[in-house]
């Protein structure tokens, strides 16, 4: 079965990426690429980073004693594949090599934040500007992002509760587009926000199915979008549909949504890989046609 249209059809690769004998997916919260086409799977379980080649070959497990078996939330690669994971339960962001070598950590480990709105409390991802700067999706107790230098200090935070703009009711997810505009999934408004790197709020993109986590095309202009409410979306960078499939409907079949996508990512080749969390996680590949 094809999904999309308008020139962006996929086909559903059925059973990619097997686990080890014995071993089992819990939440599939994010997933990842490098500039190998390795896959990165972060999810909570007792195995929570998993890598894959891109024909869903088992490569390597690490992590198990570094992130605890429920906290994994957001994964993210940069430019230098270096990965960013982001624990909510853990209370922290970690820089590391694509062979697992802890580089930096911001946050105490296990410790949520003292005061209300300081980094963190229950963050839920992270993403680089083209300068180097950090960006910190601080959403499940916080309403806020925060910006960090490359080195990791602290330069600045914004956003409060609420459904305004520059308000948030769950800030998800964070990423930045090609022009260093920073959108934030504000998942229980529906909506994505999109702010300058310090912070001034832009526009909105509203009507969403609970927006958990996008991906930017390092080739064309659009962004990847996975909903919490059984959906994927492709949108222009004007936030304009381009295609869609899914919505408001589980389903187990190959290509539609049991669960609740979560996480999503693009190869090279411009294939796709979306993650769903509650029980029985999935991770599905749909491949570019």
């Amino acid at each position: 079965m094809t999904f999309g249209s308008r020139g962006w059809e996929y086909e559903v690769q059925p059973g990619w990426g097997s686990l080890p004998d014995g071993w089992e997916w819990g939440w599939i919260c994010g997933v990842a690429c490098d500039s190998r086409d390795r896959v990165y799977v972060f999810s909570r379980s007792a195995h929570p980073l998993v890598v894959f080649d891109r024909d869903g070959r088992f490569l390597a497990s690490w992590g198990e004693e570094l992130f605890g078996p429920e906290n994994a939330h957001g994964i993210y690669i940069d430019a230098e594949d270096r990965l960013w994971t982001t624990e909510w339960l853990g209370q922290c962001v970690r820089q590391l090599s694509t062979d697992g070598e802890l580089m930096m950590t911001l946050g105490t480990p296990g410790v949520p934040a003292a005061e209300d709105g300081a980094p963190f409390n229950r963050p839920t991802d992270a993403a680089r500007s083209s300068t180097g700067e950090l960006f910190v999706s601080d959403g499940y107790v916080n309403a806020r992002v925060h910006k960090y230098s490359a080195d990791g200090r602290l330069l600045k935070s914004w956003g409060t509760h609420g459904t305004g703009p520059g308000e948030f009711n769950l800030s998800h997810c964070v990423r930045v587009d090609r022009h260093d505009r920073v959108w934030v999934c504000d998942r229980e408004n529906h909506r994505i926000q999109i702010f300058t790197t310090e912070g001034e709020y832009l526009k909105e993109i509203p009507g969403l199915l609970q927006p958990d986590t996008i991906y930017f095309d390092p080739r064309q202009d659009v962004v990847y979008l996975a909903e919490l409410q059984q959906r994927v979306s492709i949108l222009t960078l004007d936030g304009e549909v381009v295609t869609q499939w899914g919505g408001g409907r589980k389903s187990d079949a190959p290509g539609e949504f049991a669960a609740c996508p979560h996480g999503i990512w693009a190869d090279s080749r411009g294939d796709l890989y979306v993650s769903e969390v509650q029980a029985n996680g999935r991770l599905q590949k749909f491949v570019r046609r």
